[in-house]
């Protein structure tokens, strides 16, 4: 009887044939954990990476073309250079949510959940292996998008090393908030509910379109509490110079909802909730 305890933390810790630790992290489980979420986007990259590159394109063109030369600057630049970044960032978040949440949710759904939380794979390891997906995927439209403004409008980013951390943080916040909703989620309709109901006001309600400035005090204060405007303004200021709060007090606000999101993510791997049965 005592050395049952011994054997089964003995067999927890090698966790079986091929599987290497070091530092107590299963980087071989790791690694294929991201390669999967990596691959569910890249084999349909016309649907993931060239859609959202289409759907940023056809805003742009349809604001110039509405309003053209008519509207004024905005904090000092053209309309369409003030709009870009903020289309920029809007189309990362989506997509960084999408990934996440979609991973998860299918797998619910189908009922393969318990392949992912079956290997020797801790609540870390899962959360940092879906967010690389989400990141990546992230980034990759990101730099889509900066290439053609940079062709399009001639816009190239004042601050590219900035502009690269808003956009990795942005969609850092975002995929872990869409595991959180996947998590959260057993059907298809609540998924579809959160990202109407949560996602797409706070991309909408964060100075894409408009600056901040422009707003009553009372909505003022309200956008201030959303992360989402401090991504876009910090992208913003990144790329063209200008912003409306201090990026580096945005900065702070958006890392610290990253953590605070991300903890949930893996409180939620951790305990099991709404994950097993």
């Amino acid at each position: 009887m005592s050395h049952a305890p011994r054997e089964g933390i003995a067999m927890q810790m090698t966790d079986g044939p091929g599987v290497r630790r070091f530092g107590r992290v299963n980087w071989l489980g790791l690694y294929t954990l991201c390669q999967r979420e990596v691959l569910r986007f890249a084999v349909v990259w016309s649907q993931t990476l060239l859609a959202p590159l289409v759907t940023a394109g056809l805003f742009l063109m349809i604001f110039s073309l509405a309003i053209g030369t008519q509207r004024a600057e905005v904090m000092g630049v053209p309309f369409l250079t003030f709009l870009a970044p903020g289309i920029v960032m809007m189309t990362v978040i989506q997509n960084a949510f999408a990934n996440t949440s979609s991973s998860i949710v299918i797998s619910k759904v189908q009922g393969n959940i318990v392949d992912t939380l079956m290997p020797p794979l801790s609540a870390g390891e899962l959360v940092c292996g879906y967010l690389v997906g989400g990141i990546l995927r992230g980034v990759m439209v990101a730099l889509g998008l900066i290439a053609a403004m940079w062709l399009g409008l001639g816009l190239v980013p004042a601050h590219p090393g900035a502009a690269l951390l808003f956009v990795v943080m942005g969609a850092a916040f975002m995929g872990a908030l869409g595991i959180v909703a996947a998590v959260f989620s057993d059907k298809f309709d609540q998924m579809a509910a959160i990202t109407n109901f949560v996602v797409t006001p706070l991309a909408f309600l964060s100075g894409t379109f408009y600056s901040v400035q422009a707003l009553p005090p009372l909505l003022d204060d309200i956008i201030h509490w959303n992360p989402v405007f401090y991504l876009i303004d910090g992208l913003r200021w990144s790329v063209i110079g200008v912003s409306d709060s201090a990026p580096d007090k945005g900065f702070v606000i958006v890392a610290v909802a990253t953590l605070a999101v991300t903890a949930v993510a893996w409180a939620m791997f951790r305990t099991g909730y709404r994950l097993k049965p």
